[in-house]
């Protein structure tokens, strides 16, 4: 925490702009430079004992789970003072480290993408802000790798993969932003390349059948869903060694400044029938690509019709509650229910099978999982952002006459798992917040009067990765 703390204050004198990026997105989201703290006086690019405060808070509660640690614990608030006096005294002489700020610039004629996402890597994994949270997550993961695998050839090429996907995909606790997202707010106000670090796509990775090639591009084409890719040969050295078409490429492609580059490791092998079959109808595979789907047909419509459907077989509620070995049958009931009300004739229900099965889609897994082992009980909410949600051991924190499954006596437990379980929406714990705060203890007393101060950030905090929920709608020939 020592290094932490003054690698803050050395970024603070050399100007590196990373803890004033926090401070700038969350005055931009909160109209405010931070949470939990009297801001009265307050002083932006110079040190104050509330970043230190918050720092501490912060380097507390991420390097360890287990305990949630209030931000206005007497330790954190007397120990932020000791290191402000000490600070203090050495703010006016402190050297400036020029060296440290080439880390985090870049020229402002860059195209390279593979020089972009070292500056990501550079912020995600070896940045002193996010050394408690994306770092020692990246090692954790590391170590699980290695104990696990049996295959020292290839060994490497899993570790470079992992860390690949995490660069692309790992959301900070601070505010749940990606490594993109710091690097666009880290860079000069007037840099040009801020807006396409904002516009990096999210990585795809899956197989490929490479389809030919000309002077500047490879030509693939995403197996599980069709959809065809032009990958720049800027990306690929190994383009030469491609020469059978249908050859399957696995490998992960990402779009920047709209071109689409290999990024990850990549593998190759001769055309296989059954990998081709069973990529087609694997609803995770075509997953990969629903953003692309999503950016292009109109799935908010979709949702609310889902919606509509869905309250309608509830009988108004969003949110139902019963025993977990009656979640399938309940899902299944609702899914027959939605598609009898799109009132499609036989014809169209013929078609639209016909489509799927032309994009050699017949059918994908079976969905029923046994629940039961989970729990006692379930709740299903309808999330308007996403769809249908399941979620376990939380219905305690629902104060409702229709809920039989609600205990007074477990109710700040199962609160407390709302807010801050990862796997549970926030649309959910804020549906929860919004409607019967009033009623649930927790909310009338310290700490929960701070939980309500600053929900929002904390929600981001607590939950990461899931903050921001993704429409669970894939679609295959050409309808979901």
């Amino acid at each position: 925490m020592v290094c932490f703390l003054t690698s803050y204050f050395e970024d603070l004198i050399s100007e590196t702009n990373i803890w004033n990026s926090f401070v700038t997105y969350h005055t931009e989201l909160y109209n405010k430079p931070l949470p939990f703290y009297n801001l009265d006086e307050y002083y932006t690019e110079e040190i104050n004992p509330q970043d230190i405060s918050f720092l501490i808070w912060y380097f507390m509660n991420t390097l360890q789970r287990d305990t949630f640690i209030v931000p206005f614990n007497d330790f954190i608030i007397e120990t932020a003072h000791k290191v402000m006096n000490v600070f203090d005294s050495a703010w006016d002489y402190a050297p400036e480290n020029e060296l440290l700020k080439t880390a985090y610039s870049l020229d402002e004629d860059e195209t390279d993408f593979y020089i972009a996402r070292n500056l990501i890597d550079t912020i995600l994994f070896k940045t002193y802000l996010f050394y408690p949270d994306s770092l020692l997550d990246l090692k954790d993961q590391e170590i699980d790798i290695v104990e696990d695998s049996n295959d020292e050839e290839n060994l490497l090429n899993y570790l470079n993969e992992n860390r690949d996907y995490a660069l692309h995909n790992v959301h900070t606790r601070l505010l749940g932003l990606k490594g993109k997202e710091w690097a666009s707010g880290m860079l000069e106000v007037d840099h040009p390349l801020k807006n396409d670090f904002l516009n990096i796509s999210r990585k795809i990775r899956g197989y490929f059948f490479y389809k030919g090639q000309d002077s500047e591009n490879i030509f693939i084409e995403h197996i599980a869903s069709g959809k065809k890719f032009d990958l720049t040969k800027k990306s690929y050295e190994h383009f030469e060694s491609l020469k059978k078409i249908d050859t399957i490429l696995f490998m992960g492609i990402v779009k920047w400044r709209n071109e689409w580059w290999f990024s990850g490791v990549s593998f190759q092998s001769d055309f296989n029938a059954d990998l081709v079959l069973d990529e087609k109808n694997s609803v995770k595979s075509r997953e990969a690509v629903n953003f692309l789907d999503h950016q292009d047909k109109n799935v908010e419509e979709v949702l609310e019709k889902q919606y509509e459907a869905f309250k309608d077989f509830t009988k108004g509620s969003p949110i139902v509650f019963m025993s977990s070995g009656k979640v399938n049958n309940f899902i299944q009931e609702y899914t027959e229910y939605f598609n009898k009300s799109l009132k499609l004739s036989k014809r169209e229900k013929e078609k639209a099978k016909q489509r799927a099965k032309a994009d050699g889609y017949f059918g994908g897994q079976d969905g029923s999982v046994d629940f039961t082992d989970r729990s006692e009980s379930a709740l299903i909410f309808f999330n308007p952002k996403s769809g249908v949600e399941i979620a376990f051991e939380v219905n305690s924190a629902f104060p409702m006459t229709d809920n039989p499954f609600f205990r007074k006596e477990d109710s700040e437990e199962h609160l407390l798992s709302l807010l801050e379980e990862d796997t549970i929406s926030p649309e959910l714990a804020m549906y929860c917040i919004t409607n019967f705060k009033a009623d649930l203890p927790f909310f009338k007393t310290e700490p929960g009067k701070m939980y309500l101060a600053d929900i929002d950030f904390l929600l981001r905090y607590w939950k990461k990765g899931n903050y921001f929920t993704k429409p669970s709608i894939t679609y295959t020939g050409g309808n979901n």
